[in-house]
């Protein structure tokens, strides 16, 4: 259920005092993190915040993962300190869940604790209202895009759900190889190209 919030500054206050997954027995490693902006066209949809993101600059996509982020977004024309401070730059849950079990990346956060984050999701895409979402990684596609369809199909595509266009993207971590195959270069080439076409728009 979409929760009833007036606008982004009482989404945000809601969302910056949330203990659902706290409560629930989840750990939660940070407070919740995102970026919004009222008028934003475009919104990056990750996975969770990064242990950089919990531990030293509570802004989303800002550790290492988040540089590679966005040196593929200057190839389609973005500036870092514009995109922050006018697009939205959210997650499929909002808090960071943990270091992976494996000791590799993060932990991925359960279907219950993206359950219980998905209302906040839903209230920011129904005030922020963006015309291109960017889901970012295999987790925030499958939100999207269903999860019968591998990233190899979808990037370097854009496609169009209840009235917004869909450019995904693959993961920057450094957990993620996908993207250094030299046939996936050439597709998230392609993607870049989409949101350079965009942005122009």
């Amino acid at each position: 259920m979409i929760p009833t919030i007036p606008s982004l500054d009482a989404l945000q206050a809601s969302l910056s005092s949330c203990r659902r997954c706290a409560d629930a027995g989840y750990f939660i490693g940070s407070t919740p993190i995102s970026t919004l902006n009222a008028g934003a066209i475009f919104m990056t949809v990750g996975q969770a915040p990064g242990r950089h993101e919990a531990e030293v600059t509570h802004k989303p996509f800002s550790g290492p993962a988040g540089k590679r982020l966005f040196r593929w977004l200057a190839q389609a024309g973005f500036d870092e300190a514009e995109f922050r401070t006018t697009q939205a730059m959210v997650a499929i849950t909002r808090c960071y869940p943990g270091p992976h079990p494996a000791g590799r990346g993060d932990r991925v956060p359960t279907r219950a604790e993206q359950a219980l984050c998905a209302p906040w999701l839903a209230a920011e895409l129904a005030l922020i209202r963006p015309r291109v979402l960017i889901p970012i990684g295999g987790l925030a596609i499958g939100k999207f895009l269903g999860t019968d369809t591998t990233m190899t199909d979808l990037i370097g595509e854009r496609f169009e759900r209840e009235g917004r266009l869909i450019v995904p993207l693959p993961h920057p971590s450094g957990a993620s190889q996908w993207f250094n195959a030299p046939d996936n270069k050439v597709r998230l080439g392609r993607a870049l190209e989409i949101l350079a076409e965009l942005r122009e728009t």
